[in-house]
């Protein structure tokens, strides 16, 4: 089978780009040819004979609405010559505006253009109407995308209730969760000093965009101001975020550690004794299931798709806007040692129950049937 996969990035750190690795690396054991239209490519992926790179233009426009325009534009008209080559053609929401076989749905902007908290009714300044028409833009481009899929694979079930909305056909789409590296993320010992985090006093996790609120950093913050002996870890890009600051007007700012963007996120999690993220709005979030795969019992928000995944046993989940909910939960594992040693092996057990392995097997059983379609 020739595959055709159309994305911007398709590398390691980057959640869909993350998925879109996982099925090259499958379809290559089933002996199938791979061609990858994207911006970026993982190294390991290069120069393999299976694999061919259509790379496209990187420049870097000052707003992200024309850098993907001109994605969407470069890919199209190259589509519109080459698509013949290829049993299936696989897309990533509104990359493209060509007609595919299997679309699949990581985000739907649509849904996250109706929150309370979009940037839009939160920020009144032209930036937050730079990003309501960045997500409007998105919305309508993705509607198109969705009527022109033959199939579509989406993240959670929860996404699957967002294009049911929008009227897609039940009968098209298929949930397929995403995976996790349990080799990578993994149970271990930390070393806080190695990575200048304080010793004996109980550390929370958040992992997570700094620059919007979405990811809710800002209700971590004010619960973490009841809960005096409690620390916090932030991973993320601070430059531009309100957030540090936000720290140090809550008097706070000594206990929450900043440590920027990371590529040793195993370690630091291994450091940690609970991860905390009750996003506003997470169509799937693998930083959870991360979480879970190093034995950390989790905090997350019932608007993640990874909490179709918890349980009781593994997770605490709250409501994103209520603070003493969250602080609460922050409290309970924070205090009791055992319950983080019994919810963080449950954690683990269900992170093993959903490997990248068995997630890409199940994407390209599914392209396998749109071929024969």
């Amino acid at each position: 089978m020739r595959i055709c996969i159309v994305t911007p990035n398709l590398v390691l750190h980057d959640g869909q780009g993350r998925v879109n690795y996982e099925i090259v690396q499958e379809a290559i054991r089933r002996g199938y040819s791979v061609t990858v239209l994207a911006q970026q490519l993982e190294s390991d992926l290069l120069h393999h004979p299976q694999v061919t790179w259509i790379r496209f233009s990187t420049i870097s426009f000052p707003v992200q609405i024309l850098s993907d325009l001109l994605f969407a534009f470069q890919s199209q008209q190259w589509l519109r010559i080459n698509t013949h080559q290829f049993e299936v053609l696989q897309i990533d929401g509104a990359v493209t505006d060509f007609v595919c076989d299997v679309n699949v749905v990581h985000f739907v902007h649509s849904a996250w253009l109706k929150s309370p908290v979009h940037l839009s009714r939160t920020q009144k300044n032209l930036y937050g109407l730079y990003q309501w028409l960045y997500t409007s833009m998105n919305a309508y481009r993705e509607r198109v995308a969705f009527s022109k899929a033959g199939s579509i694979i989406v993240v959670s079930d929860r996404v699957k209730q967002e294009l049911l909305s929008l009227g897609v056909s039940e009968n098209k789409i298929s949930v397929i969760y995403n995976g996790v590296d349990v080799n990578e993320f993994k149970l271990g010992q930390g070393d806080r000093i190695a990575l200048k985090l304080p010793e004996g006093v109980p550390l929370a996790l958040f992992i997570g965009d700094l620059k919007t609120n979405r990811k809710n950093l800002d209700t971590v913050l004010k619960a973490l101001q009841h809960l005096p002996e409690t620390h916090l870890v932030v991973v993320g890009n601070p430059q531009g975020s309100p957030y540090p600051e936000m720290a140090r007007n809550f008097k706070i700012h000594d206990r929450v550690h900043f440590i920027g963007r990371r590529q040793d996120i195993p370690k630091v999690m291994q450091s940690c004794d609970f991860f905390v993220f009750p996003s506003r709005y997470e169509p799937f979030g693998m930083v959870i299931t991360e979480s879970m795969a190093t034995g950390l019992p989790v905090i997350i928000s019932k608007c993640s798709g990874a909490s179709e995944l918890a349980t009781s046993s593994s997770s605490l989940v709250v409501d994103p806007e209520d603070t003493k909910a969250l602080v609460d939960a922050m409290r309970i594992l924070s205090i009791d040692i055992n319950l983080r040693k019994r919810m963080g092996q449950a954690a683990r057990q269900i992170a093993e129950q959903h490997t990248w392995r068995s997630k890409a097997a199940s994407y390209i059983n599914l392209l396998e049937e749109r071929q024969t379609a």
